[in-house]
């Protein structure tokens, strides 16, 4: 310690779990860290407590945030509660001056913005046996937290952690697994820009690091995603030492900014009297850098960052988010005019079939699709090609094979529209025509605008070296 206060930390626990639960992790960080866990509505100390829904955990949360006054602070939210911690995010980020001193998130085992992915027979039978009797309740509430943990935990803790199990209201239990982790508040929590740490077990079979890359890290483009070894879904329980290192590294409060810089020489031509104003200034706000932590309007985060994926495989451009610029496109309703008859609106045609394409991704590798490597996602994309990827409605097919295949040449065609759009690609291909005619009628101090030599491999004085050299 440097004689800095520690940070303060609030902790909402996982279903089922209360303050009880952050003890071991208490005891890791060793006064590192001002934990200040909290049970939520119908929980723990707080099983008395109403208010299940995601809006009246993130107000409770919030009224022990202020009680606490702690100025700087972070939230943990581990399952359950990783989904109330975005909620206080968006809050935050929106302005709320409550929550104004919220520097960052750690999200453990999280369930996402979107419903949390829970088998339906294991959601079943959960809800089977809260309302059972004491024998019952108490036998399942142990299978509950040892399905959740890789290794078995020390005695002491599980007989905690089930009598934890025990204590929560049969409300609150049923109403998390009928309502709350099926609360949809993905457009609702967008884009967050508030440094993150995500954390997954990697024995964690519905929450693990591939749910985490699909449905929660495009909320979080300042988000780093580490898989913890050995761990299901109680870190904080199962590996508390390893959960305070991690706590305990610096986060970092931005991402690169995206460059595809213009060459000298072309943005000199751009800026000389032979380029009309008007494309001009078209060309320098097409130049303009891309935000790395840019919030998508015409499709959600999730469909976003599948788009993003799509695009890094149809053309990879380092620096240049096609996807971004896409996205901002379909939003303002600007196209070319045309579109397949058998796609709805391109908006709606772009959104319907990135679902599609990860329900099929889901079908064939039960992974999402951004979580393929790139022989996986291109076999997909292959198939969308050839008028061959079919997913079942049952299963989340939007589309069917004639429609992705259709969509994916508007892919292609959209794709190279925007890469051609920018200066710097215009430069690399040696495109000079941009300096075809300026504003005024008077002949330019250089001659009239436009091309003179007309021979084969003769370019004009003016022409950028970079394009002579693009040839």
């Amino acid at each position: 310690m440097t004689g800095r206060p520690p940070d303060t930390l609030f902790c909402l626990h996982f279903l089922g779990g209360s303050t009880r639960s952050w003890e071991a992790l208490g005891r890791a960080l060793d006064g590192t860290a001002r934990l200040v866990p909290i049970d939520l509505p119908g929980f723990g100390a707080a099983s008395g407590q109403s208010g299940y829904g995601i809006d009246a955990m993130a107000d409770a949360v919030t009224e022990a945030i202020v009680a606490a006054a702690p100025g700087s602070f972070r939230i943990a939210g581990h399952s359950m509660g990783a989904k109330v911690a975005l909620a206080l995010a968006r809050r935050a980020e929106d302005g709320d001056d409550r929550l104004d001193g919220l520097s960052s998130l750690v999200l453990i085992s999280g369930s996402p913005p979107s419903p949390e992915p829970i088998p339906e027979d294991r959601r079943t039978k959960m809800l089977a046996w809260i309302d059972s009797d004491d024998e019952t309740r108490t036998k399942e509430a142990r299978a509950f937290v040892r399905a959740n943990v890789a290794a078995k935990l020390p005695a002491e803790v599980e007989d905690r952690a089930v009598e934890d199990v025990l204590r929560t209201a049969p409300a609150a239990w049923k109403a998390w697994l009928t309502s709350g982790s099926n609360e949809d508040h993905c457009r609702r929590i967008g884009t967050l820009r508030m440094p993150a740490l995500v954390l997954a077990g990697s024995e964690d079979a519905d929450l693990g690091a591939d749910a985490q890359a699909a449905l929660t890290m495009p909320h979080l483009p300042n988000g780093r995603l580490v898989t913890v070894e050995g761990v299901a879904h109680l870190l904080p329980m199962e590996k508390p030492e390893e959960l305070a290192r991690l706590l305990r590294e610096p986060l970092s409060a931005s991402v690169e900014p995206n460059t595809f810089p213009v060459p000298a020489d072309y943005d000199a031509l751009i800026a000389s009297d032979r380029v009309n104003s008007r494309l001009r200034e078209t060309l320098r706000q097409r130049a303009e850098p891309d935000d790395p932590a840019y919030a998508p309007k015409a499709m959600d985060a999730v469909e976003f960052a599948i788009l993003r994926a799509v695009f890094a495989r149809v053309l990879p451009v380092p620096g240049l988010d096609v996807a971004a610029r896409l996205d901002a496109r379909l939003a303002s309703g600007g196209g070319d005019g045309w579109r397949f008859v058998a796609l709805p609106p391109d908006a709606e045609a772009y959104r319907a079939a990135l679902r599609t394409l990860d329900a099929a991704s889901r079908a064939a590798h039960e992974r999402p699709f951004v979580a393929l490597d790139e022989a996986g996602q291109d076999a997909l994309l292959t198939l969308a090609q050839k008028g061959e990827l079919s997913v079942p409605d049952s299963l989340g097919g939007l589309l069917d094979a004639d429609r992705m295949r259709f969509w994916f040449e508007d892919v292609r065609a959209d794709a190279v529209r925007l890469y051609l759009a920018h200066p710097a690609s215009l430069a690399s291909i040696g495109f000079s025509g941009i300096g075809a005619g300026g504003d005024s009628p008077e002949p330019l101090a250089a001659g009239l605008p436009g091309f003179h030599k007309t021979g084969l491999d003769s370019p004009e004085s003016w022409e950028p070296r970079s394009s002579e050299s693009a040839r």
